[in-house]
Parts: structure tokens; sequence; C-alpha cells
């Protein structure tokens, strides 16, 4: 890793993230970068849909992050602004600057230097994945989707869409050496600095990015519980940190580190401009140990970069948060919410996360309505730095139940927000909430109404495995649910009944199929409605993680024991929440005895006319791929 440079944007690349294709149909153009500079008079050109003209300043967003980083998100809407199914190449110019992208490094595929796209209404396959930690010892399955695409004779036989559905950042798990570029990248960049209430200091300038304070943050920094709960783990609950995360010894606290982290995970000239050394002072052995770890897992993610940026400038990228977006265990028990939002600095720091998640994210997916709810108190708060500026910003994007989307394509895709709008316990306020209440789950509903067909796109499995979600539960009854994530569709009746009760109801669509991600590892199943003849089928592909995995020795006991207590013919199925479901998992390349696959990848999905998946696979990070094999009879 290169030397740091000194902090003058001459010495910076005018173009330091992106470009990023967000929201592209025939009556959207979206397109987010970063630049070093202020940009002035953009004029945009799309060769294929016969547009070119400067933009005008409704259809160019921008925020400064900082001093020498402006972040633009252009949003072009027109009744037939993009052909359907045919290459568009597309620039952007500034009137004194010149073409912005033509100096990007390794952009184009092939002869081709211009970035280009395709826009297919008709979804014939989807790239999905989530779960991205950057100092994971797997390899990036993003560049394997980028080499994927780079193998294609034509452009039209590329996916419709990337879909990432969580975890892009983890803001709670931040590897030392990450935490070390992150503190480089703020002074360099200038990015803001914020004071701090009800914290161990008084000011972002106070936060130490030396050696010797790394690893260190759950400890005496991280806020913690204050109240007292009567569970089983009474002592554990305690003064217990807020922030659950098992790793959660460099977990972010403030907006600018946020920030750095969404750079540094899609830019590959940032790294250029940092050092970080292999070998450093001030650490005890262990954690030496786990710094060189990490340092050898980050060095091999930046050389991907390149490639994952030119996947994203191609191909039409939409996102959703999960968790580790903000921190671990986000909103997972009442109880949970009331001691975080209850603490100034814990309700900062997670208002912090959102912000983040706000511009690198969320506004591209749906970008007018979001901007037209958002783009006032984003601009007061850029524009005017202050704590009360940066507090109404915060309260506002709590507040704030809009971040679900839908896609006007066929099937229709609709993207559903499983941390905001949570079905809380009556009974008892540390219990699982359920993902969605039952106002979130009537306007999911209404969604499906009219349809024939549907991609929906959940977080977490809507259907998981099933001896795992029993260990949660058992958890749960001991007042541990933090402990072992137990957050999922069933683990609450009101939430489980009313999805149930939707699949079931006889106007919704006769074909879906759910995208989801978050656990680490993929599996698929088939799903039916007991001692129903026909509809709806129902598939779920779960693909976990892009850059993660889970325990292999623990992954393979859990895939033999479900088979054993949760079979297709167990009578314990009849004593679950879905018991009026029939599951049928489907064969990772055939093999009759394994049901979970447990490498990075990513999802690749095809679809028939009828809307049913006519291959399921995963491409893993090392190029080669799992296909699932659905049950031959149901």
């Amino acid at each position: 890793m290169t030397p740091i440079a000194t902090s003058n944007a001459d010495l910076l690349p005018l173009i330091m993230a992106g470009p990023i294709l967000r929201h592209c149909d025939e009556q959207h153009f979206t397109l987010w970068f970063v630049s070093a500079k202020p940009l002035s008079e953009l004029s945009l050109t799309l060769q294929g849909a016969d547009f070119c003209r400067v933009l005008t300043n409704d259809e160019v967003h921008t925020v400064r992050l900082g001093s020498q980083a402006y972040q633009y998100l252009i949003n072009v809407t027109a009744k037939a602004l993009l052909p359907a199914d045919i290459k568009i190449d597309y620039q952007v110019h500034d009137s004194e600057l010149g073409e912005l992208f033509g100096s990007v490094a390794e952009l184009g595929y092939g002869e081709c230097k211009t970035p280009n796209f395709i826009v297919k209404p008709n979804i014939t396959e989807i790239l999905h994945g989530s779960c991205r930690q950057p100092h994971h010892h797997s390899d990036d399955a993003l560049v394997a989707a980028d080499t994927h695409l780079e193998g294609f004779n034509s452009v039209s036989e590329r996916p419709s869409l990337l879909m990432l559905s969580g975890d892009q950042v983890y803001v709670d798990d931040v590897a030392g050496p990450m935490l070390y570029a992150i503190g480089q990248v703020i002074e360099l960049l200038g990015l803001p600095h914020e004071t701090f209430t009800d914290a161990n200091i008084n000011s972002s300038d106070d936060i130490s990015y030396k050696p010797s304070e790394l690893y260190q943050r759950h400890l005496g920094l991280l806020p913690k519980t204050e109240y007292s709960a009567k569970t089983a783990l009474h002592d554990w609950y305690v003064n217990h940190a807020i922030f659950t995360s098992s790793s959660a010894e460099n977990h972010l606290i403030s907006v600018s580190e946020v920030m750095a982290l969404y750079l540094l995970s899609w830019s590959p000239e940032l790294w250029q401009q940092i050092s970080i050394p292999r070998d450093i002072e001030g650490l005890s052995a262990d954690n030496l140990t786990r710094w060189q770890k990490e340092w050898d897992s980050l060095l091999a993610f930046k050389a991907g970069l390149s490639k994952v940026r030119r996947l994203m400038a191609h191909l039409p990228t939409y996102m959703i948060f999960d968790d580790h977006d903000v921190t671990d265990d986000w909103n997972l028990t009442a109880k949970w919410e009331e001691a975080a939002y209850g603490h100034a600095f814990s309700k900062r720091i997670i208002g912090n996360a959102l912000i983040g998640y706000t511009l690198f994210q969320g506004l591209g997916n749906n970008p007018q309505s979001m901007l037209a709810n958002l783009a006032v108190p984003l601009a007061n708060y850029f524009e005017q730095r202050s704590t009360q500026t940066q507090d109404d910003l915060i309260a506002i994007l709590l507040k704030y139940e809009q971040w679900h989307y839908t896609l006007a394509t066929s099937p229709k895709l609709v993207v559903l927000d499983t941390r905001t709008r949570r079905w809380r316990s009556e009974s008892n306020l540390a219990k699982p909430s359920g993902l969605m209440d039952w106002e979130a789950m009537m306007e999911f509903q209404h969604e499906l109404v009219g349809q024939d067909k549907v991609i929906i796109v959940s977080p977490a499995p809507m259907y998981g495995v099933k001896i795992i979600e029993t260990v949660q539960r058992m958890a749960t009854m001991c007042g541990a649910s933090l402990l072992v994530d137990a957050e999922n569709w069933m683990a609450h009746p009101g939430t489980a009944n009313t999805l149930l009760s939707i699949f079931m109801h006889r106007k919704t669509p006769q074909q879906f199929v759910i995208l989801s991600g978050d656990v680490h590892y993929s599996f698929a199943y088939k799903i039916g409605i007991r001692f129903r003849h026909g509809g709806p089928q129902i598939y779920q592909i779960t693909c976990s993680g892009l850059k993660n995995q889970f325990p292999e020795k623990l992954l393979s006991c859990f895939d033999k024991l479900n088979a054993w207590l949760y079979g297709y013919y167990s009578p314990l199925n009849f004593f679950t929440k879905r018991k009026r479901m029939t599951i049928r998992g489907c064969k990772p390349n055939n093999d009759k005895d394994k049901r979970l696959v447990n490498h990075s990848g990513i999802g690749m999905v095809s679809f028939a006319d009828n809307g049913a998946p006519s291959k399921i696979a995963v491409l893993h990070s090392d190029m080669t791929e799992t296909v699932f094999t659905p049950p031959k009879h149901d």
C-alpha cells in the first residue's frame, strides 16, 4: 500500500468512487459517483437513447461530503427516456474539466472504453448477494461477477440487474487496518468533525487512530445499557454494551468514519493514497497477529476493487440494508430499541450509520421519492454542519418509513424493509420483534394484489433452516435472543401468521420467487401449500455471503440435524408455524445428502416466462459454480 499523499486536491484523482449505475429503467437514469473537486454545469450523453444535453439543477443532487469529496447523484426522468433491450453508452461532461470517466482506469469491457448498460424490463436473470466483509479470508464474489460479465460476447447476455440485499458494509465489525485507513481518509478528504453528548469523548477530534487505541472501543468508548433486565442471563444484560456485535472492538462512531468506510469499500484510488504497514508497533501479540491476518485479507480485497467498480458501472444496482449496515442486532427487540435510542451517544452512532446508508445506498434505489423527502434535511446538515442540524437529520431518518421500494419490471420486484418497521412483542419487550409490523405487512400485500408473478427481496430468509430457528427459539426462552441473533420471520407469531396468510390468499400471485441473504450460507427451497392443488408456487433462494462464510463444521452439523429432524416426511413439521406449507430443499450439484452450501458467492437466478426460476445457481468467488436442482416431485 503506497505512502499517504498530502492533503491536496490536485494530487487526488478527479473521480474517487464510481460511477455506479443505480435505478435505471425506461423512464429513469440514475448514476452515482464521488469527485475530489466541485463540478460545474454537467451534461449527459446517452448514446443509443438519443439523449445529449446539459443537466438541470433538479437532475443533479450534490452533497459536499468533505473539503475534497463531493457526492453526485444524477437522476434524469422522462416518459420514454431509455429504449429497452438496446446497448446504451453513457458519458458525463463537466463544462471546464471535460469528460469525467475517461481517466478512470479499467472501466470498460474489451475494446470499449465507455461504460454502457442495457435496460431489461422483462427480467431474465438477476445477480443477487449480501454480506460483504472486507477483511474476511474468502475472496470477493463481486470480482467473480465482473469476470463473469467480461466473458459475454454481447451486452444482451447480461443479467437484468444486480441486487445487494444487506450488509453491504459492516459498520460494527471493522478490521484494525481498515480503521487505521479510515483515520487517514478522514484527514485526506477533510471529512467533517462532530461533537457528542453523554460520551466519554467530547468530539470526533478526540478519536485516536493510533495502534494502541485499536481493538479497544468496546471497553471504554461504546455506551452501555442503563437498565436491569430480569432474565435468566441477568448478569449478562446489566450494564452490557448496547452494541451487541461480538466484534465491536472497532465499531464506527462518527459520520466521517462511516463515509470513509463506504469510500474504501468501493474506491481503488483511495487505497493508493494511504499507507498501512503490515508490521506495526503498539499492539499486543494477539492483536498484532489479528492485524496481520486482516492486513493480508484487505490486500486481496483492495486488489479487486477496480473489477467491482466496473461491474457496478455496467449493471443497474439496487440495495437494501440489513443490520450490519447500521449495527448488529439493529432493532432486534423492543428492549434493545429502548436502550439504544434512549442514550444520546448510541442514538448518534446509529444515526450516523443511517446517514451513510442514505447517501451511499438508499438515495439511488428510489431517488424521486427519497429526494423529495430527504433532500432538504440532508442539505441543512451538510451545508450548515452543527450538532442541531445533525440531530435533526437523524431524527427524520429514524422516523422515515419509505426505505422499501418496488420496480416496475416483469416479474414485479418488491424490496422489503425488515429493519425499521418492527412488530414489537407485547408479552415481553426482550423477545424478538416481528420483522415487519401489521401496517407494513398490509402494504406488502397491497403490492402483490393483481400480480401473477413477483420477485420478493427479503434481507432475511422467510423460510429459514428449521433446526437453527429452533436453537434461536430455545435461546429466546432463556432470555438470550441477542446472543444468537434470534430474528427470523417465524420468531414473532403476528408476523409469521400474517406472512403465511398472504402466501395462502387466493388473490395473491401464483408464482413467487423470494431472494434473501443474511445467513452466510446458501440454499434454495421449493414451497407449496398442503392439501391444495395448484398454486401458488414459491421458491426461496438464499445466497450469502459475497465475502463471508459460516463456521464450516457447525454448518455441516446443522445440515445433517435439519435433515433428520425436519425432513420432508418428518412429523415434527406439524408442530411448527409453517405446518400448512410443504418445504422441499433443492440439491446443490445434485448432492442427495446436502442442502446448505458454505462458500462465498453471488446468486445467479434465471427466469422462465411464467416467472418461475429456470436455473438457480451460485457463482463462487473462485469461479466455481453450484447449481441447485429442484425436487423432482412434491
